[in-house]
């Protein structure tokens, strides 16, 4: 176990490093020493789930193989932690720091550099592995750096500091919440002003929204008026703040006004309430200053127009997600947490036999309870019971005022007694970094183009489909949405002036759990359809809740395959398995998918139809041309995404992210593949499915450059751990595509299969049977791949022969595919005698046949077969080239 350490009374700038080196470090874990900052202390109970945070209690001591301390370097900073440097198992100590002073601990690395902030050293290592973090990493790092610089005001502040909090910005830290947490100090002058201000303070609320003003008159302009506002909103907790200031410019002289205006609230905008009056700036932040007017009266219309633009704010309702998932009270520890493993979660509502909700266990009370032996235990003995509940109107304001007062990470949402929902820290987290008016601006101008590209870059019959589909899942009460690739590649064909866009695959997504929608909404819903369109052929997957409806060659919609699925979770029980499957909500079976760019969706029902559901960058991703996996563990769980990843990444021309490389390498070395094999019978991800993955990447044009970036991530040691593209498989694969561009001209053999066969040729003899049969390939491949040690034996022998009916009596045994495999395997002389068996001698037919042996009066018997395969040798040597010369040589050979 790897574990960082952060001083007492943490600070942003030792969690913003601590959080940096988790991704530097994967499987490390942060450990606080005890107390923190104010500002970090309420930062945690919104952001902790986001972290790799755990309990000092919770770690045994004797699994610790090193240690990573940061902002610190003197053992009273990390208080009782201190005790761990003298662990003799200790493989590491390794020191972070900014600060120039003595250590007492006796490290083996350190890394002290003279910047303002220790941050600022991880993020330039991270920036360096070309590392891409979340939102919320990138926002406490930059926190980290803006505390311990003033935001670059501190003397101690270096470029260093400026080019990493610049890198963390163009990664998404968010600005609000930075300006959420810091504090900035204020002149005595300002200090003064704040203190008249918060006693002249006029507030109300508005749909939950605290909206303040504050009217301040001065003899003279004060200057940093900016400041003042910024932190009176934050001690009045406001959510929009006016700050009215009037003064003179000298005795006699006309009054002049200036207000500042701030703002955290999603929908209003301030450079449009001061625009009429010649003011402008951002929707957040904006100011106008006026002349010679009526302080009361402008006050008074400001007001009115900002109430008009308050908006509702999101409710439970629109947050939780449904259904929840819910232990009994006798459940065991061990099975709590297999529960939240398979789902994901970090917590469970644990109800009676009624269905009533007695109490919620979070996954830190599984960890302690684990950490001390009681696996057995029933959840009751854990669970809290103290319970904070909500209900479906309950507005964000108030979960994330319950959330931080209470350090909750889960409020229930109850409707009349029942559980219905439930709201994580993660809801609220999704739902303030999509406020950003920097991203809600893009997501919109985005959500306005797919809505249009969707209209009109596909068939206007299929667009007719989908409005029909869209409006059978509103009179039942569901949710309709196209998700993956179809969403992908009509964001990608914005710029592509393509009409129509040649959809054939289109995956559909019904999401009826608010509703209370069965498993089957999926096969009812494409039923339904298929009786609206009787020309479609309509195919029931149950195990996978999910129907395809299929036309072939139709007049009006050609061929086409229309998925419709129940939105639904899954979870494999050992890698490499088929993914056991079941019904959940839109948002988690996204979450379910392979990589961001295929985890957007695209809403077909209203009242927001045309909404753009994208909760894990996958524009983002889109926009760099990146490959970009969900999850760490997404390729132990299912090799075969690895090869849908190369897949895509050549074929669209992207790159695979860094941090998704390294998970690839990291799976593929770690062993679990073979050992997944040797211990379950099946594991489909490494033989059917896999080779379906094979099939579209050899079939696709694009064959050989996907072989080559499989290889270069050692990815085709799925196949089998000694396979490898090494210069005589290229060879023999470019002599293959010879071979079946000169001599399969019709397309009677299966190009992508045989290219598989020769890809398992190359293995070790000993090898090739057992791999295909492993990925369940035909008989025929199998059978001619146990036998081609021996094929390549005979053929070898072609050396020795001088006569071309020698050559063709050997060759002629041979199916096309076995022979152009192994010519494709031979040396030169020996491809060249295959090649003109293949092209020429295979054709050639002796002058005479059994009908004209009878009419030169031998009579039909068994020696007919001998005589014709002696007078075809006999063609083949030269020896016989015509009628006269045939019958000649029958007449010395088998004289009548």
């Amino acid at each position: 176990m790897d574990l960082i350490l952060c001083h007492t009374t943490v600070d942003f700038d030792a969690l913003g490093a601590a959080v940096g080196l988790t991704r530097l470090l994967p499987g490390s874990k942060i450990v606080l020493s005890g107390g923190a900052h104010p500002a970090v202390r309420d930062f945690l109970a919104l952001y902790r789930d986001e972290f790799m945070l755990i309990e000092r209690r919770a770690v045994n001591a004797s699994e610790i193989q090193s240690l990573i301390i940061v902002d610190a370097q003197v053992r009273s900073r990390i208080g009782k932690l201190s005790e761990w440097l003298e662990l003799p198992h200790l493989v590491d100590i390794t020191i972070y720091d900014h600060h120039p002073e003595n250590s007492d601990i006796n490290a083996t690395k350190l890394y002290i550099e003279p910047v303002g902030a220790t941050t600022t050293i991880i993020a330039e290592k991270l920036q360096q592995a070309g590392i891409f973090l979340t939102t919320c990493e990138a926002t406490v790092m930059a926190l980290g750096i803006h505390a311990d610089t003033g935001s670059l005001t501190f003397e101690n502040s270096t470029p260093r500091d400026a080019i990493a909090l610049g890198w963390l910005m163009q990664l998404g830290a968010s600005i609000p919440n930075i300006n959420q947490y810091l504090e900035p100090g204020l002149s005595p002058q300002l200090q003064q002003l704040l203190k008249i201000s918060l006693d002249n303070l006029k507030v109300f609320n508005k749909n939950g929204y605290g909206i303040g003003w504050v009217h301040l008159k001065t003899d003279a302009f004060v200057p940093g008026l900016s400041s003042l506002i910024s932190r009176l909103r934050s001690i009045s907790e406001t959510d929009v703040l006016l700050l009215v200031h009037e003064f003179s410019m000298g005795e006699g002289k006309e009054t002049r006004l200036t207000i500042i205006g701030r703002s955290q609230v999603k929908g209003v905008d301030l450079n449009e309430l001061f625009q009429p009056l010649g003011g402008g700036g951002h929707a957040q932040a904006a100011s106008v200053n006026l002349r010679g007017t009526n302080s009361q009266v402008i006050i008074n219309e400001l007001i009115e127009s900002l109430k008009l633009q308050i908006p509702k704010p999101p409710s439970a309702r629109d947050l939780m997600s449904s259904p929840v998932r819910s232990i009994r009270p006798q459940t065991t520890i061990a099975e709590a947490q297999r529960i939240l493993l398979r789902y994901g979660h970090s917590g469970l509502s644990v109800v009676d036999i009624e269905g009533n909700l007695v109490g919620v266990i979070s996954r830190r009370d599984l960890d302690i309870a684990l950490h001390h032996g009681f696996s057995h235990a029933p959840v009751k003995g854990y669970m809290t019971t103290n319970i904070k509940t909500i209900t479906p109107d309950t507005t964000m304001l108030q979960i994330e005022e319950l959330m931080v007062t209470y350090d909750i990470g889960r409020l229930p949402v109850m409707d009349n007694g029942q559980l219905v929902g439930i709201v994580t820290r993660t809801d609220i987290l999704r739902e303030l970094h999509s406020n950003d008016s920097k991203t809600t601006k893009t997501r919109r101008n985005v959500i306005n183009h797919v809505s249009t590209d969707l209209q009109n870059h596909i068939n206007p019959v299929l667009w007719q489909l989908l409005n029909t589909a869209s409006q059978e899942a509103t009179k039942r009460g569901w949710h309709l949405y196209v998700v993956g690739g179809a969403v992908r590649d009509l964001l990608l064909a914005q710029n592509i002036k393509q009409k129509p866009l040649l959809l054939k695959d289109i995956d559909l997504v019904v999401d009826g759990f608010h509703e209370s929608a069965d498993d089957g909404a999926g096969v009812e819903l494409a039923t339904a359809m298929q009786k609206l369109y009787p020309n479609a052929r309509l195919d029931v997957h149950g195990a996978f809740q999910t129907a395809a409806l299929l036309w072939h060659k139709d007049p009006k919609l050609d061929s086409l395959w229309v998925d419709i699925a129940t939105a639904r979770t899954e979870f494999y029980p050992y890698p490499a398995a088929n993914p056991e499957v079941e019904a959940s909500s839109i948002r988690q079976d996204l979450y379910r998918r392979d990589f961001t760019i295929n985890a957007m969706a695209l809403r077909l029902t209203p009242p927001r139809a045309g909404e753009l559901l994208d909760y894990f960058n996958g524009l983002h991703d889109l926009e760099a041309r990146q490959m970009r996996v969900l999850h760490p563990n997404s390729f132990i769980e299912d090799p075969t995404r690895i090869y849908r990843g190369v897949r895509f990444a050549v074929r669209l021309g992207f790159t695979i992210e860094s941090q998704t490389e390294s998970y690839i390498r990291y799976a593929i070395n770690s062993g679990v593949y073979e050992r997944t094999t040797r211990e379950n019978n099946k594991t489909p991800a490494l033989s059917t499915r896999l080779k379906a993955e094979l099939k579209l990447i050899l079939e696709a044009p694009y064959w050989k450059r996907a072989l080559e970036l499989l290889d270069n991530l050692s990815a085709l040691q799925c196949i089998h751990p000694t396979l490898k593209l090494d210069l005589e498989l290229l060879r023999q694969l470019r002599l293959l595509e010879r071979c079946l561009q000169r001599f399969d001209y019709s397309q009677t053999i299966s190009h992508w299969l045989l290219r598989l066969e020769a890809i398992i040729a190359h293995l070790a003899p000993e090898f090739r049977t057992k791999v295909a049969t492993n990925l369940q390939l035909p008989d025929d491949s199998i059978k001619r791949l146990s036998h081609f040690s021996k094929v390549m034996d005979n053929i070898a022998g072609l050396t020795e022969f001088t006569l071309k009916s020698q050559i063709v009596a050997l060759l002629k045994k041979y199916d096309l595919e076995t022979l152009i495999l192994a010519a494709s395997q031979s040396q030169r002389s020996i491809r060249h005698s295959i090649w003109q068996y293949i092209s020429v001698w295979r054709f050639v037919q002796a002058p005479l046949n059994g009908n004209d042996l009878q009419k030169l009066g031998y009579k039909p018997s068994r020696a007919f077969k001998e005589m014709l395969d002696d007078l075809l040798a006999a063609t083949l040597d030269d020896v016989v080239n015509d009628r006269v010369s045939a019958e000649a040589f029958l007449s010395q050979k088998y004289p009548l």
